[in-house]
């Protein structure tokens, strides 16, 4: 396997981060997460980041500055400059280009609808790419890239197939993770970046070495970890947190009344409060309290926090 290209940004390890998607205000949930992040990283003696994820052509121009706003507000600070993946076209490329060079991607030209119709091999999750578009020849390719235009094809990972993949990894919140592998996209046949292949190149880059995300997100840990291995990356040590959910233990949305601090802000309530209300969910701070940042942070032990989901109630 060829060594990895390390940037300057990766020489100096230790660096927890929080990576929001600009696609909204950010809600209880976010902010609770990216307070967990902070906190395991601080206390651990790492840097903290910021990453803004907004490759999706669908984002909200203006949500990137609210929802930092957000996070200063709520106490949460950072080091060094936020980092956005519009800016780094081009070491996804060059990670592309360095799985193609081995043989590692291919061509794509099915819909999600040819997906779900197609036929997949025993025991494979549902929406699991059955390999339609895999061993086609240069002929085929072409007649199909030809059959889309001007649509491109996306591009896939010729992942492993067998024993030597694995779909389990240590988690410090979950004791073990577990997801599965298939061919999954690099790039979106719109020219977009997936985030697999981004978010593992954004934290190589950026020396980070801990992960703190939500647990929804857990069962895409093992492709990434696949692509770490296969690009000859470190793999930072992960940690998954419970959600926040709605009162109808529905994962909290705007459904659920005043969910952001904006929101909040209009009914009276603090940041410094929300803060609190956050603390005493995690068994931080009691009922009422206003803790401050480092008060938390000398509270924090990362084998006391809840592992269940916390169920929110709006304020009557």
């Amino acid at each position: 396997m060829p060594a990895a290209t390390v940037s300057p940004g990766a020489q100096t390890p230790g660096a927890g981060r929080y990576a929001p998607s600009p696609s909204g205000d950010l809600h209880l949930g976010n902010l609770r997460t990216a307070l967990l992040a902070w906190l395991f990283a601080r206390a651990s003696g790492r840097r903290f980041l910021m990453r803004v994820e907004d490759l999706d052509r669908a984002r909200d121009s203006g949500g990137a500055n609210r929802q930092l706003a957000d996070l200063r507000g709520l106490g949460i600070e950072w080091d060094g400059e936020v980092v956005f993946q519009t800016d780094r076209g081009k070491l996804y490329t060059a990670a592309i280009e360095r799985l193609s060079a081995r043989g590692l991607v291919y061509e794509c030209t099915c819909t999600r609808r040819d997906i779900l119709a197609a036929p997949t091999a025993p025991h494979a999750p549902p929406g699991a790419y059955p390999g339609t578009c895999r061993n086609r020849s240069e002929g085929e390719r072409a007649v199909a890239r030809a059959a889309i235009a001007p649509r491109l094809p996306a591009l896939r990972l010729r992942a492993p197939l067998g024993d030597e993949v694995l779909t389990e990894f240590p988690d410090l919140m979950l004791g073990t993770g577990r997801g599965d592998i298939d061919d999954f996209v690099l790039r979106r046949g719109d020219n977009t970046v997936a985030y697999n292949l981004a978010v593992v190149v954004d934290d190589a880059e950026m020396g980070i070495d801990q992960v703190v995300r939500g647990d929804d997100l857990a069962p895409s840990t093992p492709r990434q970890i696949l692509l770490q291995q296969l690009l000859g990356l470190p793999t930072p040590e992960y940690a998954h947190v419970p959600l926040v959910l709605g009162p109808d233990s529905a994962r909290l949305a705007k459904r659920d009344g005043a969910v952001t601090l904006a929101q909040l802000r209009d009914h009276g309530v603090s940041d410094t409060e929300v803060r609190g209300e956050l603390a005493a969910s995690l068994g931080l701070a009691f009922e009422g309290e206003r803790p401050s940042m480092d008060t938390l942070l000398a509270r924090f032990d990362p084998a006391k926090l809840p592992r269940e989901p916390w169920i929110w109630h709006p304020r009557e």
